[in-house]
């Protein structure tokens, strides 16, 4: 398999084309130019409705009216929260001479690659293999069929039409190597990130585990968290990983790793320090100036992740991380009848981080007295830690000094600084917004219902399970059809866009999730028919893998797999996690042994480098120390269940109810009037016990 270079390649890429956004316009602008984008739906498309520039949606008209005007097409793709997709706009799209000379030369198509991502991979890839670089704005230039001959990013005004007027030229003069050149893309597009099916091989063992992680602790920040260097990405799947590595080996740098990580992320500017919620990357090692968009994404996976530390070292401030993130994602992404929104820009008022930054004088103003104390408490000066005069609010460990400057106690300390928080929250209120994106995406809701799932059963609100279950159901009333297809996207109306592997493959996750907190066996039976289905239309039995897109809808130029694990982990990792699980509450070898082919296909690249690979590494872990089975069966099920809750249990999957149900695992277990706890492992089963600590002794 090659490597998987587009993907560690983007997770650089990324800070150099920073996301943010622009102000929105409004509804009773009048404008001089209308294109076809303004029928879609999506914020990103719409926000070019108005160029001069004669956008077409994607899709078989606008590659038809290339073939039928003998004309090359222009692909841009970006979305919302793009920074630079915005100042191309500006530059380019919206200057009338670039717009009729791409008019005239070109059919010109607008992408938004969180709706059709499986159009972005490809010519991505494209752009990776030309360039060795990628990002967005992603601009390609391709045949009427598809195929591209060129790809990058961000142009500057003169660069993109020299770029334009090169091509035309050569288009006229020597057609031939344009597509002799958009036919050795082609080839490499689909030939890039294949994988082989592995004959024969073993899966590694715990000592190989430990030969991963000593490579790995060589590029971690064991000062600052995350990796060493700037810029910084959470990548929770990586911490995740560790978690559950440390779990298994008890190896105490391990959890250094992810705390000092966790530590430094909820004490920086990268986290919303009044508001909550984690903003998408740091640009400096410090986790202290972050690009401000908001993505649901990171969000609800940051919510899993420190629900998790949490139950592991019960440090509180990952409570209050996740309760404030919980706030903001009710308060901010919350669609009024269900559904997560997607983003939130960094820019408002055309300026990046205007929504969330401060000056003394407007702290003086706002709290008076209390000023001196808000000031200190979160590093802010008269000069400014960030730019413009202005401060990003972040914090260091230096409580005892405050506590002794100010002569107050830590309590009341904290007090007062609750209160301020208020007071500044009242005012930014009245600022000017940062754009919302309102796309409801199936695969990013199904990671937000997780993390409530996963915030229930670290604390114990039910508030955050009946939320998890009225927005699971709605995904299924919205998304999922009665087939099991599953659509990309609800935005109030029904979606054109099928979904996409990670679209199955995190519904069925949540599924999963959700059995375990409700131990409503719909949820499992939910989850197993969606696999069944993702087995038949996107399963490919030659490599053993899934691909991307469903068969029934592969009409691109190439049917890519997405493999490496990214700031979300790869659609193929989570399957071969769900396959695994749905085969020991169903007793479905052939789901285990899917799932272990799987790990197999990738063992190699994976062990080369485990940070990229960190959600197969989950599932490697899980075949090298089997899951316990643990059976909670009787009246007083909730009440155990919630006990064993408290506990980081990544070896684990919980199964029972008061009755025994249809799971081959809850077979004859019932004992009429008593609450019982079965510890399997491998269908064997150790002495029942009714005490949660023994059954906790029994797991360990």
């Amino acid at each position: 398999m090659k490597k998987a270079t587009y993907l560690l390649f983007t997770m650089w890429i990324l800070s150099l084309y920073s996301c943010s956004g622009q102000p929105k316009q409004t509804q009773n602008e009048a404008y001089e130019f209308t294109n076809e984008l303004i029928h879609e739906r999506s914020p990103y498309l719409l926000q070019h409705a108005h160029n001069p520039v004669n956008w077409q949606p994607w899709g078989e008209k606008a590659f038809q009216k290339a073939r039928e005007e003998n004309k090359l097409v222009i692909i841009s793709i970006g979305y919302a929260a793009c920074h630079w997709c915005h100042v191309m706009e500006h530059e380019s799209f919206e200057d009338i001479d670039v717009a009729n000379y791409m008019n005239e030369h070109f059919i010109c198509i607008k992408v938004d690659r969180e709706e059709r991502p499986d159009v972005d991979q490809i010519y991505m890839t494209a752009a990776q293999l030309m360039t060795g670089r990628g990002g967005w704005p992603l601009n390609a230039l391709a045949l009427p069929d598809g195929k591209p001959f060129y790809a990058g990013t961000y142009f500057p005004k003169k660069s993109w039409l020299d770029m334009l007027n090169y091509f035309v030229d050569i288009q006229s003069k020597d057609p031939n190597s344009i597509n002799d050149q958009a036919q050795k893309v082609t080839d490499g597009i689909r030939s890039a990130e294949q994988v082989t099916f592995a004959q024969d091989k073993p899966i590694a063992s715990i000592t190989d585990i430990h030969k991963l992680f000593d490579q790995w602790k060589t590029t971690i920040d064991f000062e600052k968290g995350g990796e060493q260097g700037a810029p910084k990405f959470p990548l929770p799947s990586n911490w995740e990983y560790l978690l559950q590595y440390h779990y298994l080996t008890h190896d105490s740098n391990a959890l250094n790793a992810v705390t000092v990580t966790l530590d430094n992320m909820a004490s920086g500017g990268i986290y919303d320090q009044l508001g909550g919620g984690f903003a998408r990357y740091s640009t400096d090692e410090d986790w202290k100036a972050p690009h401000f968009e908001k993505m649901l994404y990171d969000n609800a996976q940051l919510v899993s992740l420190y629900s998790h530390a949490y139950q592991v070292t019960k440090i509180p401030v990952y409570k209050k991380v996740v309760l404030e993130t919980l706030d903001f994602i009710k308060t901010e992404l919350s669609a009024p009848d269900g559904g997560f929104y997607s983003s939130l820009d960094a820019d408002s008022e055309g300026e990046e981080g205007k929504y969330y930054v401060w000056t003394t004088e407007e702290i003086n103003a706002i709290l008076t007295a209390e000023a001196p104390l808000f000031i200190d408490y979160y590093n802010l000066t008269r000069s400014g830690n960030w730019e413009d005069q202005k401060n990003i609010l972040l914090r260091k460990p230096q409580d005892e000094k405050l506590v002794k400057k100010y002569a107050i106690s830590i309590e009341e300390m904290h007090r007062r600084i609750e209160q301020a928080k208020a007071k500044v929250m009242a005012v930014r209120s009245k600022r000017l917004k940062p754009r919302l994106d309102d796309k409801i995406l199936t695969s990013w809701n199904a990671l937000m219902v997780k993390g409530y799932i996963d915030a229930y059963r670290a604390f114990g609100d039910k508030e955050y399970r009946e939320e998890a279950i009225r927005q699971a159901n709605y995904i299924f009333k919205n998304t999922v059809l009665k087939n099991f297809e599953i659509l990309r996207s609800n935005n109030g109306d029904h979606s054109s866009i099928y979904g996409f592997l990670d679209d199955y493959a995190f519904t069925i996750s949540t599924c999963i999730a959700l059995y375990q907190v409700t131990f409503d066996e719909l949820w499992l039976h939910r989850a197993k028919d969606i696999s069944d289905y993702t087995l038949i239309h996107f399963f490919d039995h030659e490599s053993g893998m899934f691909f991307y897109t469903n068969g029934q809808y592969a009409d691109l130029i190439a049917r890519k797999m997405e493999v490496a694990d990214n700031v979300i982990p790869s659609s193929n990792s989570a399957m071969a996690k769900n396959l695994l699980l749905l085969g020991l509450y169903f007793d479905h070898d052939a789901y285990i042994q899917t799932a272990r082919q799987m790990i197999l296909n990738v063992q190699e690249d994976m062990h080369q480098n485990i940070r990229y690979y960190s959600n197969w590494g989950s599932v490697e872990l899980l075949l090298i120390q089997p899951p316990t089975e643990v059976a909670i069966l009787g009246p007083d099920f909730e009440q155990f269940r919630m006990k064993l809750n408290e506990y980081f249990l990544p070896h684990s999957i919980l199964l029972g109810g008061d009755q025994e149900g249809s799971l081959p695992l809850l077979e004859n277990k019932l004992v009429p009037e008593r609450t019982i706890i079965y510890v399997c492992q491998d269908k064997v089963c150790k002495l029942p016990t009714i005490s949660v600590e023994e059954a906790l002794k029994q797991i360990n």
